[in-house]
C-alpha cells in the first residue's frame, strides 16, 4: 500500500510517498530514515494481486540510465528524481523515492543505498563508495556494470545447460506415466483370461488391477510429490543440501572451483580498479567464494597482512590457475593488477565454457540412454510373455 506521510525532520516539516504494507510497517520505514511519523494517509486500496513473482527492482536498467544522465550532465539528485518521475507506481517508483529522499538529508548515494540492502549488495554500494572518493562515479558505474553483465553472461550459460537435459527428463517422464497408466493397463488384460502365465505377465496384471482400481489415487500421488518436490526447492536450505550433494559428484569440484574464482577474480578486479586497498577488496570478494575455499582466503589475508606479495600468497593457498598465477605476477611487475586480474577471469570464463560443453557431451548421451532403457524395459516387459507363450507352443 503507498501511503502519502507528513514528516518531521530537522529542517522542519516534509511530504513524501512511501510504500509499506501497514502502517507499523510504514513507522519503522521513517524511524529507520532518521525521521518522525507525524501523519499518515493512504493513497489506493491494497487489492488482492495474483502474482508468480515478488515484483523486483531493475538494478541493472536503473545503473544504465543512471550512467547516460550523469554523463549527459545532469547533476546526481536531478539524475536520480527524473528516475523517480518517470517510473511508474511500484517497487522501482519506491526505491527511487528513497534515494531521493536520502540525497536531500545531505547523505552521499552509497549510504542511500546502502540504506536498501534487499536491492543494492555490498559490493554495489562498494563500488559507489570508492567512487564518490575520486569523483568518477559514471566511470564505476560502468565498470560494475560490466562487471555484472558478465557474471549473468557466466550464470546464463550454466542454466541454458541444463536445459535440454531437463527437456529430455520431462519428456521421458511423460512417455513413462502414459506406458504406466494407459498402455500397460490395456496390453495387461490380454493376459487375463490365461492360465500358467509367466512372471512378467503376472507383473503386468498386478499393475493393471492396481491402476483400474486406484489409477486416480496414484495419479495424484504423483502429482502432489511433484508439487512437493517443487515447492521444496523453493527452500533455500534444501537449495543448498542439494547442490551440495551435486558438488560432491565426480568433476563437479573441479567445475565448482572454476566457477567461484571466476567470480572472485571479477569482483577483486572490479574492487581494485576502483582504488579499494589490496586487504579490503580481499575481503568483500570472500563472499563469493564457497564454504570450503574461505579458510584458504584467510590464509591469503595473513599472508599479504604480514609483506607477501598477492602473486605468491593466492598460489600458496591454491586460489588460482596456472594461467592466473602467471597474470597476477605480471600484472604486480607492471602495475596494471586490476587489468590483469579481471583478464584472469575471463580466462576461467574460457576454461568454464570448455568444461560445461564436455560435460554436456557426457550427461546428453547418458539422459537418453537411461530413459530409452526404461522405456525399453516396459515394452521389453509387455511382449516377453508372448515370447514366452510361443516357444513353449513351439
Amino acid at each position: 500500500m503507498r501511503y502519502r506521510v507528513r514528516v518531521g525532520t530537522d529542517g522542519g516539516e516534509r511530504e513524501l510517498e512511501l510504500e509499506a504494507d501497514d502502517e507499523t510497517e510504514l513507522r519503522r520505514t521513517v524511524d529507520a530514515m532518521g525521521m518522525a511519523l507525524l501523519d499518515a494517509s493512504p493513497l489506493q486500496k491494497k487489492g488482492l494481486k495474483l502474482a508468480l513473482r515478488k515484483p523486483r527492482f531493475d538494478s541493472s536498467l536503473f545503473t544504465q540510465e543512471l550512467i547516460a544522465l550523469l554523463e549527459a550532465g545532469l547533476s546526481l539528485i536531478e539524475t536520480v528524481e527524473t528516475l523517480r518521475d518517470k517510473s511508474e507506481e511500484g517497487i522501482n517508483r519506491t526505491v527511487l523515492g528513497r534515494i531521493v529522499d536520502a540525497l536531500y538529508e545531505g547523505l552521499p548515494l552509497s549510504r542511500a543505498l546502502e540504506r536498501q540492502p534487499e536491492v543494492f549488495p555490498s559490493l554495489y554500494v562498494a563500488t559507489v563508495a570508492s567512487a564518490e572518493r575520486t569523483g568518477h562515479l559514471a566511470e564505476a558505474l560502468k565498470r560494475y556494470h560490466h562487471y555484472d553483465a558478465r557474471l549473468a553472461a557466466v550464470r546464463k550459460k550454466v542454466v541454458s545447460s541444463m536445459v535440454y537435459p531437463m527437456i529430455v527428463i520431462a519428456t521421458g517422464a511423460m512417455i513413462i506415466l502414459f506406458l504406466a497408466f494407459y498402455v500397460v493397463p490395456k496390453f495387461s488384460q490380454v493376459y487375463a483370461s490365461m492360465k500358467n502365465i509367466p512372471f512378467a505377465a503376472k507383473l503386468m496384471l498386478w499393475w493393471g488391477d492396481l491402476v483400474h482400481a486406484h489409477g486416480m489415487l496414484l495419479f495424484l500421488g504423483i502429482v502432489a510429490a511433484l508439487a512437493a518436490a517443487v515447492l521444496a526447492l523453493r527452500s533455500t536450505k534444501v537449495r543448498a543440501r542439494l547442490m551440495d550433494a551435486i558438488w560432491r559428484l565426480p568433476k563437479m569440484a573441479g567445475y565448482q572451483r572454476l566457477f567461484a574464482l571466476t567470480r572472485f577474480y571479477r569482483t577483486l578486479g572490479l574492487l581494485l580498479s576502483g582504488g579499494m586497498p589490496v586487504v579490503a577488496s580481499l575481503q568483500m570478494s570472500a563472499q563469493l567464494l564457497p564454504g570450503q575455499m574461505q579458510p584458504a582466503l584467510a590464509h591469503v589475508l595473513d599472508d599479504i597482512q604480514t609483506g607477501h606479495s598477492l602473486s605468491s600468497a593466492l598460489p600458496a593457498a591454491k586460489l588460482t590457475t596456472p594461467v592466473a598465477e602467471r597474470l597476477i605476477r605480471v600484472g604486480e611487475q607492471s602495475g596494471e593488477l586490476p587489468a590483469m586480474i579481471t583478464r584472469s577471469a575471463e580466462f576461467c570464463d574460457e576454461e568454464l565454457d570448455r568444461a560445461i560443453d564436455t560435460l554436456m557431451r557426457i550427461v546428453e548421451p547418458l539422459l537418453m540412454l537411461v530413459v530409452g532403457a526404461i522405456v525399453g524395459t516396459i515394452v521389453f516387459l509387455l511382449y516377453m510373455p508372448i515370447f514366452q507363450m510361443a516357444g513353449s507352443i513351439g
